[in-house]
């Protein structure tokens, strides 16, 4: 079973149900990091390094003495949606950093004067803490392909083992790269006006994807019911609701999760787990 924690946006406490969801588990699990442009599960569950390695993708290297763009050939620069290929002269001009790595440009060359080479963006690390298996991915600086670092970090997913993936914040195409071929998403918010206006951004997403969900609000006040109204006007699931407690926020400042720094929440999140379950 794969399962997805998910926002609307950052700061709600995804990774923080992430984490203690695998420390609840009862047998082994599998977290894996894909917030690719700001990984931090390392920054509470420090595992032993496994293995380190680099993510590519393949991008168009020009067969000079094929091209003939010389002769007023643009097609490859004509054909590009992200302007990673321009023809301002004897031959083409690629810019890695824009290129998608679709294979577009090397398919519709009348020449075969484009092949391709792989190019490096960014590092999936693996570790193992006690039972929990962790992969991590990061994108390099400057690289602006996400989700090919993402799919790298799900390509270390054993299906025969519960996967937890910590997806990126947000509704855009990372997101929704961390969260395909999922079984269930839980989306995480808090109980004010933004975390509102953002949860209903993300379960229109996971909507659009046709993906079962749960709703876990973070900081939960009494006094605060928007969600809980928004919940139940849109007969959405209640997994679970994480008090607005300083001791929860104090272990978060020094790395230690919940349920090492405060054991008396383990049987939340193990319910959590159960009702998740459940409900995929």
């Amino acid at each position: 079973m794969k399962i997805a924690i998910a926002s609307g946006k950052g700061g709600t406490g995804k990774t923080t149900v992430a984490v203690n969801l695998a420390l609840a588990a009862e047998r082994n699990v599998q977290l894996l990091d894909c917030d690719v442009e700001e990984p931090n599960v390392h920054l509470f569950l420090k595992g032993e390094e496994k293995q380190a390695r680099r993510v590519s993708i393949l991008i168009p290297q020009i067969i000079e003495s094929r091209c003939i763009a010389e002769e007023g050939c643009d097609l490859c620069s004509q054909f590009c949606e992200f302007n990673a290929i321009v023809c301002p002269g004897k031959l083409p001009i690629i810019m890695p950093e824009m290129c998608h790595g679709c294979g577009g440009c090397k398919r519709i060359c009348p020449k075969k004067a484009i092949r391709e080479v792989p190019y490096e963006i960014g590092t999936v690390t693996t570790a193992q803490y006690k039972d929990i298996f962790l992969a991590e991915g990061r994108l390099d600086i400057g690289m602006p392909l996400a989700p090919s670092v993402i799919k790298g970090v799900k390509e270390e997913i054993k299906s025969d083992v519960l996967a937890l993936l910590d997806a990126p914040p947000g509704t855009s195409c990372p997101v929704v790269a961390a969260l395909q071929d999922c079984d269930f998403v839980v989306l995480v918010t808090e109980p004010t006006p933004f975390g509102q206006n953002d949860l209903r951004l993300a379960v229109d997403m996971v909507r659009e994807l046709g993906l079962r969900f749960g709703v876990v609000i973070n900081r939960a006040n009494p006094d605060q019911t928007c969600i809980n109204e928004y919940c139940a006007a849109e007969k959405i699931q209640i997994l679970a609701a994480i008090p607005d407690d300083r001791r929860i926020a104090q272990s978060y400042a020094i790395g230690i999760p919940i349920i090492e720094a405060l054991p008396e929440y383990k049987e939340m999140f193990e319910t959590l787990l159960g009702r998740i379950k459940e409900a995929a």
